[in-house]
């Protein structure tokens, strides 16, 4: 019997590793004969450079970039086992958690050390780049990764613009003669789940912002300063990003991707997917199990258990689900493809020990789903 586990991190708990390693021991309990085949999984944020490298090989790079608030941070981005794709993930040069909560402010973050992170990559050999862009404190259009990557984005002086989304009013043209050639020789898909525009009541200030410390005043600045860097963007590459899908993405990060860098904005679960080769790893599976830290109505929208359940449709693979919490609305996602969904606890239980228990808990509910597997299978006692 084949097991395919393919679960994504709980937040806060367990990364995607930790939680596959314990259903695999849950599942082992029961039949240690049976084929377990781990594949943690990620959406683009957090976790997503452990996931691909666990998944494919290769090593993890540590080093230091600029922060979203100028100063310098330890980061790290990966590099798989073929030697030429790269993993990045914004949230750990860039991100909203490497901003103390009191110093939040989009009009002053800059996302120049994601800009350092691809770089760096491209140092070293790489010519595919997957991007992560969750979770960012940034709401500057790209516009500091655009930099660091050798391109001059220029006053009506001729002075470079200072670093924050609050200053993209002065921008006056944007200079691409100095951008790293490199670029133009890389395929680079982005791990992007949100399709919101660059500008307006749906866009990257508006939707975002205010959970990066934006006020209402804030807010409105930053709408008014993407649409005139969307002029800009249009003037230096003949590309009217304003409305496009995802331009919005990671605070209009996605708009410099697009208009830039010609990148493809993909669903995050489905790049990780396709990079750990999970075709191929369902083959012959008898069943899936997957996971993250809350199901609800939303696991639906582009978060990773949808993705797995999706892909394993394709090869007839029945799919459970074993989270941390389950909401009443999670019912849907039976009309989805999904054959169970499971909680990890076992009782009344708080929160804080749910999250500070999880290992265990997931590792028996990973039991719990493999006993009744096999029951249903008549194999209990393979």
């Amino acid at each position: 019997m084949k097991i395919v586990v393919a679960p994504d991190s709980f937040k806060g708990s367990l990364s995607a590793l930790k939680v596959s390693r314990a259903m695999e021991r849950g599942i082992r309990k029961v039949n240690p004969k049976i084929n377990v085949c781990l594949l943690p999984m990620a959406d683009g944020g957090e976790g997503t450079v452990e996931a691909l490298v666990t998944a494919l090989g290769g090593e993890i790079i540590p080093t230091v970039v600029t922060g979203p608030l100028g100063d310098p941070v330890n980061s790290f981005f990966g590099l798989l086992g073929d030697g030429t794709t790269a993993v990045i993930e914004m949230a750990a040069a860039s991100g909203l958690p490497l901003v103390p909560a009191g110093r939040r402010n989009p009009l002053v973050t800059t996302s120049c050390g994601t800009g350092q992170l691809i770089r760096f990559a491209l140092e070293r050999g790489a010519s595919q780049l997957i991007i992560g862009i969750g979770g960012s404190a940034t709401n500057d259009g790209g516009a500091g990764m655009v930099q660091a990557l050798g391109a001059r984005l220029l006053d009506a002086e001729g002075r470079e613009l200072a670093y924050g989304g609050g200053n993209l009013d002065l921008l006056h043209s944007i200079d691409m003669n100095g951008l790293d050639s490199r670029l133009r020789e890389s395929r680079i898909r982005v791990a992007c789940d949100v399709t919101n525009p660059l500008c307006g009541p749906k866009g990257a200030s508006a939707v975002f912002g205010p959970q990066k410390g934006a006020t209402a005043e804030m807010v409105a600045v930053l709408d008014k300063n993407l649409n005139h860097y969307a002029d800009v963007l249009e003037a230096a590459t003949g590309k009217k990003v304003r409305e496009m899908e995802g331009a919005g993405a990671a605070g209009g990060l996605g708009a410099a991707l697009l208009a830039i860098f010609n990148a493809d904005l993909l669903p995050g679960s489905r790049i990780v997917l396709d990079a750990g080769k999970a075709d191929r790893l369902m083959e012959g599976a008898d069943l899936v199990i997957t996971g993250e830290g809350r199901t609800d109505s939303q696991t639906l929208y582009g978060k990773v258990p949808a993705g797995v359940a999706e892909l394993a449709a394709k090869h007839h693979v029945p799919v459970v689900c074993i989270s941390g919490g389950l909401t009443p609305d999670a019912v849907e996602l039976y009309q989805h493809g999904f054959s169970g969904l499971f909680s990890i606890t076992e009782g009344p239980i708080s929160l804080e020990q749910a999250m500070t228990e999880a290992e265990p808990l997931v590792e028996r509910a990973a039991e719990r789903v493999a006993r009744m597997f096999l029951a249903g299978w008549g194999k209990a006692h393979l």
